[in-house]
């Protein structure tokens, strides 16, 4: 009976789950509120009542965390590709670009060595918790990132377009730092080693880098030409306008890539922008975008509500002062100052290098790569399992509501003096 009545209690809490999903958006547009932290805070309440709502252990559900955030981090990826019209090119993406090759590097290491002296942590343990924390995420912030798939002045101003790149790309990017920890963990255990060094670089960065690119080009340019161009109309659909083919492609290049043992995350990615480079203007992008939205968003408010629960029955709890104090200098010092650092020289101007350098949120990919590498990283199968996931936990919450509030007044602010501002003869 009692396996019954929760039953149900979870088929209620899904119903109010994705009737939320749906509502939840409306009520907080143009407010210093975000969908995340209204469920975050509603996953925080229900796991503090008597209620019979089940909690995720992350230690113990490993698996399952690790392929729900790998499945909500997939669907972000092509919906963030689909989303960004600004063709490839060195200077049309050079924010990104500076964001990639200066300030991941900077933040990984910034935090690695705040984890190293505060929580006294081996070499392979600060390098993880730095990697697991590098990838960013606005899908937590709508406001911040890159709208529908139109042709709109505001959807691709600098900051916007500068944070949904960067994210849509060091999802993949972080993975190799991920890696590292875990080849460091194997050479050295608690100390550190140099022997790993050459085969990452090559295996772990180069070639699989390129596979992952590669992968996503091939698959872009095949499904462009089929979904625009192919002369039988059953293959052509752009003209049956069906959404779920979003889905289709998603998982095309995300298993094809890690089959040949490349960067899945890089592979949708690239598929997203070179599928959009086929045909720009085409309104299927948009029906190909909602529908990723609406998928991203149910699983985004089912994994922040779970999150919620954690926190207040296993995360929080968990928290020493020592790792809470890494993420807050992660998110308040280390990830401005990097990003800062990162845009030096860069077009855009000041006030938007620091909204750009200050919105590096923290979100659904660190969740997924903690969870990939306690798994597959038998040398760091340590006591500090626990502690891993109160830091990320804590890190996500941390940026959840910081950034989900500040969001929209920023955003807003700098539209506004944007729009003001003459414009340069």
């Amino acid at each position: 009976m009692g396996g019954v009545i929760l039953s149900d209690a979870v088929y209620l809490a899904m119903g109010l789950g994705a009737l939320g999903a749906a509502v939840v958006p409306r009520l907080v547009f143009k407010r210093p509120l975000s969908m995340p932290i209204v469920f975050l805070a509603a996953g925080a309440l229900v796991a503090a009542l008597p209620l019979p709502v089940p909690t995720v252990d992350p230690v113990r559900d490993r698996l399952w965390v690790e392929h729900a955030t790998e499945l909500c981090v997939i669907v972000s990826l092509m919906g963030a590709g689909l989303a960004l019209n600004r063709p490839f090119g060195r200077r049309a993406w050079a924010g990104p670009w500076r964001l990639l090759g200066l300030s991941l590097p900077l933040t990984i290491a910034g935090t690695a060595l705040l984890a190293a002296l505060l929580l006294d942590w081996p070499p392979a343990l600060a390098l993880l918790i730095a990697a697991v924390l590098a990838p960013t995420d606005p899908v937590l912030a709508a406001e911040v990132r890159v709208g529908e798939p139109t042709d709109a002045e505001n959807d691709e101003d600098e900051v916007r377009f500068s944070l949904t790149a960067e994210a849509g790309l060091n999802d993949g990017l972080a993975f190799p730092f991920v890696l590292a920890a875990l080849a460091l963990a194997a050479a050295a255990g608690g100390d550190w080693s140099a022997e790993w060094i050459g085969r990452w670089l090559l295996v772990d960065v180069l070639l699989k880098i390129a596979v992952g690119v590669a992968v996503g080009l091939v698959a872009g340019r095949l499904l462009g030409r089929m979904f625009f161009r192919a002369r039988t109309n059953a293959l052509r659909l752009s003209e049956h306008m069906e959404g779920f083919v979003a889905l289709g492609a998603t998982f095309l290049a995300y298993g094809a890539a890690e089959l040949l043992h490349g960067y899945g995350f890089l592979a949708v990615f690239v598929t997203a922008c070179t599928l959009r480079a086929a045909e720009r203007s085409h309104g299927y992008h948009q029906v190909l975008h909602e529908f990723t939205e609406q998928i991203e968003r149910l699983l985004t408010v089912c994994l922040l509500f779970l999150l919620g629960g954690f926190l207040v029955t296993e995360g929080l709890p968990a928290l020493t002062w020592q790792g809470a104090l890494v993420a807050v200098l992660l998110v308040l010092v280390v990830r401005p100052a990097a990003g800062l650092l990162g845009l030096i020289g860069a077009a855009a101007g000041p006030k938007e290098k620091v909204v750009t350098a200050f919105f590096g949120i923290r979100g659904i990919g660190s969740l997924f790569y903690l969870a990939y590498a306690l798994g597959h990283g038998t040398a760091l199968v340590t006591d500090e399992a626990r502690q891993l996931w109160a830091v990320v936990a804590f890190a996500v919450l941390l940026s959840v509501v910081l950034h989900g509030a500040a969001a929209t007044p920023v955003i807003r602010r700098l539209d506004h003096l944007r729009r003001s501002s003459p414009a340069p003869p």
